[in-house]
């Protein structure tokens, strides 16, 4: 290849200071907790990156080493490493101890369970699937087996590794799980930041429309007030029912050997090119109308079959490949082809971008190597580049090539192995609509952040088989809120749809709601975003990371962290007949928890377990004590994202912290360049409490000059007294307070200084009215009377204990027990029942 057009921006050797070589043997120490280990019979290395791991230039680590009798001894100060100079890795010739908690030992060949990590796909799974290996374990250690990638050579291009080697990373981080994957993504290639476009909603369904309608229905999103910030057009983009007379016989021949789809013309048609122009008469006027509309797009695609003779593009490909276009030959997908690929994306996608298209969707579900999509059923030689994965080809090369003019890096494909976190985002497929699919999706979204892939995109809501059940579709939507993407899909179905409007009244103004709410979180995720790119933090983690000793944090393997602020225990089975409530299992680590919508508090001595329950408008969202939350406001009818000039903030009491708002321009990457702006909000929060706005930093011209700010004090007491100054100049303070919250708007440049003085007996809500909530709960469940009033009378009176209260409502049926539990909750937000 004459050129670096495909190179990534690699350093892929290590200091000269941070290895240790003896005879077949070198050892890397690129951290103190993680070492890479290679053996070669050849005593030949590699220095070369690899298909995962990118990045070995770690800074200068300060170990010892020493050889004694006839072994190789490192101390790195966290692990002791030792080897039997000259042998082969094996359990007894290579082993590691862990110096620190859990003060574990690792033998080579040694067979022991992490934590989990990802899968490449979620397609047809109804419920659980098996996931590869994280790098974070109960056991102290993981491994990266490096051994069989390929590697990159000196012009980005793949290449054969050297033979006969060993390649394995050791990490050894104990319980650092927040170390572990942070020092993989250094190792493998950092999450880029993503455009502020992929945080907001998505709007993705396999269906048949027109140019008019998808207008017609990005109009009625409008009207209905239910912003979307993407619109994905699937494979109907391109022509699809391709008559078999313009078929080649090696097409077929493709066919039969590999693909073996449905039967009919839709065989040869989910590879395509050209815009189905009786669907989409003038495209080019469609995508500036999404532009228009604030809206980005991507397209759907399946390129294993290459480029036919009925595409527009077939005349111009076929010459760029050598081929006569006369011939009529098809031009196949030839992936370890450098030319051949500058073909596919010169002539084939870059037009379509200059046209609008922002970004493309790689649905590529077929096989893993090369040979599989030239569909010869030839035998693959597994020491030859034959056995390259196209998925992680054309990942590779999409993310580098969409971002050749500046552009974040922007695709949309499936997981390709370990480093796929530096190729967002991640589409996990054609899952089964069900109540076990959502119930696996929290877990597996969280887990996959072990192996440094944060940002999974689901098909919300599922995306075939099933039943219509309302119910599952809302619970679905609030999981995707918050997810890290938001994008509704389904398959092709007349019924298959998800649009608010076509659920039950009370379900599409529910629906409705959470989807709003996810652009007004925009500021925070985009936030998080930036910590992940930057603080190699994800935006979704497991309860673990921040309680890696705690038993309860491992149990709860559905609930996780959504960024720095909040704790979600999403809703993953059906609301209770008796009292129509969704339940959900948490574990409420020591200290104070809020519920974000009412302001509750709850309140744990030394970390619970309980049961919480939400009718179908709520979701069980918890913000930690101190917690700091930015929002957008609410336009009505507008899909705005960034920089807004009336930000709302959420404020919750019980501890000090901050919160630094990042903000850019939210597609480009001077963001490099220090093309950005911060906003740092503390609160100091002792016997009173002051909340700061401080001064905006950084490239000013990308905020607005001036803002409103929305305070929102929940989960506050109601007697709170409140003043503000601005610029240490006292201003009039108007507040509200409902719902746990006190509610004022001040204004100012982005250049003040915003104080607000909180003070009062007492800062924390007292959760009254608790047994007004318990009286409404019962008088909407589907119980008899005389039950109502037993149940009532037991728990409001105050003369008796805690336990006895709740004993007293005497659960008489299993069905009963579901109200039973809700009740229980109200009753033990921050006192638990004791014996």
């Amino acid at each position: 290849m004459s050129n670096n057009r495909f190179k990534w921006q690699v350093t892929p050797v290590a200091l000269k200071e941070n290895q240790v070589k003896v005879l077949n043997a070198r050892f890397t120490v690129l951290t103190p907790c993680l070492i890479r280990m290679e053996y070669s019979k050849d005593n030949i290395f590699e220095d070369r990156a690899s298909q995962s791991v990118f990045h070995r230039d770690f800074n200068a680590v300060d170990f010892k080493y020493c050889e004694e009798n006839g072994n190789l001894i490192i101390d790195t100060g966290e692990l002791i490493l030792n080897y039997k100079i000259g042998e082969e890795f094996s359990g007894s010739t290579l082993f590691i101890k862990l110096k620190n908690e859990p003060a574990s030992e690792w033998h080579y060949g040694d067979d022991f369970e992490t934590l989990g990590g990802t899968a490449r796909t979620l397609d047809t799974v109804d419920g659980e699937c098996t996931l590869g290996d994280g790098v974070c374990s109960r056991f102290g250690f993981s491994l990266i087996d490096d051994s069989n990638t390929l590697v990159l050579g000196e012009s980005g291009w793949i290449e054969l590794r050297i033979p006969n080697t060993k390649d394995i990373y050791f990490f050894g981080y104990g319980y650092n799980y927040r170390g572990a994957v942070s020092d993989f993504m250094r190792l493998t290639g950092v999450p880029p930041l993503l455009p502020a476009y992929a945080l907001g909603n998505w709007w993705s369904r396999y269906y048949k429309y027109t140019q008019d309608s998808y207008i017609e229905l990005m109009e009625r999103f409008k009207r209905e007030d239910i912003p979307f910030s993407v619109g994905v057009i699937d494979m109907d983009w391109h022509l699809v029912n391709i008559p078999e007379e313009l078929v080649e016989e090696d097409e077929k021949e493709f066919i039969k050997n590999g693909l073996n789809y449905d039967t009919g013309w839709l065989q040869y048609g989910w590879t395509g090119y050209t815009w189905n122009q009786k669907l989409f008469p003038d495209y080019k006027a469609f995508l500036k109308e999404l532009k228009d509309r604030n809206l980005h797009t991507a397209l759907n695609l399946h390129p294993a079959m290459g480029v036919r003779k009925f595409e527009c593009m077939y005349e111009e490909m076929a010459k760029a490949s050598g081929v006569d276009p006369k011939s009529g030959k098809r031009i196949p997908l030839d992936i370890l082809n450098p030319k051949a690929m500058e073909n596919y994306f010169d002539i084939i996608h870059h037009p379509y971008e200059k046209d609008g298209v922002d970004f493309w969707w790689m649905d590529w579900q077929q096989g893993t190597n090369y040979w599989w999509i030239h569909g010869l059923g030839h035998k693959v030689d597994p020491n030859s580049l034959e056995k390259l994965d196209p998925l992680w080809m054309l990942n590779h090369l999409h993310i580098l090539d969409i971002s050749r003019d500046g552009k974040r890096p922007m695709f949309f494909s499936r997981y390709s192995g370990p480093g796929s976190g530096r190729y967002p985002v991640g589409f996990s497929g054609d899952t089964m609509v069900s109540w076990d699919s959502l119930k696996f999706q929290p877990y597996f979204t969280a887990t996959a952040s072990n192996i440094g892939y944060c940002w999974w995109s689901h098909d919300i809501g599922g995306h075939m088989m099933g039943s219509r059940d309302d119910e599952l579709v809302n619970r679905w939507m609030q999981l995707g809120v918050f997810s890290p993407i938001n994008r509704l899909h389904s398959t092709k179905g007349r019924f298959m749809c998800k649009e608010p409007w076509t659920l039950r009244e009370e379900t599409a103004k529910t629906t409705a709601k959470w989807l709003r709410f996810r652009h007004q979180l925009f500021p925070y995720i985009y936030t998080m975003n930036y910590r992940t790119h930057k603080e190699l933090l994800a935006l979704i983690e497991p309860m673990y990371y921040l309680y890696p000793k705690c038993s309860a944090a491992y149990e709860v393997p559905h609930q996780f962290m959504f960024g720095s602020e909040l704790m979600v225990a999403p809703i993953t089975e059906p609301n209770s007949k008796i009292d129509d409530l969704g339940r959900a299992e948490v574990w409420l680590p020591k200290g104070d928890w809020f519920d974000f919508e009412t302001g509750m508090h709850y309140f744990s001595e030394k970390g619970r377990k309980m049961e919480v329950f939400r009718d179908n408008a709520s979701y069980p969202v918890f913000a930690k004590a101190g917690a700091i939350i930015p929002l957008n406001s609410h336009y009505e009818h507008d899909n705005r994202l960034i920089n807004d000039p009336n930000l709302e903030l959420f404020v919750f009491p019980g501890n000090s912290n901050s919160f630094t708002l990042y903000e850019d321009a939210g597609e480009y990457s001077d963001y490099k360049n220090g093309a950005f702006a911060t906003t740092k909000f503390e609160l100091d929060y002792k016997e009173n409490a002051v909340f700061t706005i401080n001064s905006a930093k950084g490239d000013l011209s990308l905020i607005p000059s001036n803002r409103n700010f929305k305070i929102n004090l929940r989960g506050f007491n109601e007697n709170i007294k409140i003043k503000a100054e601005v610029d240490e100049k006292a201003v009039e303070v108007t507040s509200e307070y409902v719902n746990k919250t006190h509610t004022f708007t001040l204004s100012a440049a982005v250049t003040s200084e915003i104080k607000v003085y909180i003070a009062g007996e007492k800062l924390i809500t007292d959760n009254k009215n608790i047994n007004e909530k318990i009286y409404n709960m019962l008088c909407k469940s589907q119980l008899p009377f005389a039950r109502k009033e037993t149940i009532y009378n037991s728990v409001t009176d105050m003369r008796k204990p805690l336990h006895h209260r709740i004993f007293g409502m005497c659960c008489q049926s299993l069905e009963e027990s579901h109200i039973i539990k809700a009740i229980k909750e109200l009753m033990t937000l921050t006192e638990e029942e004791k014996f």
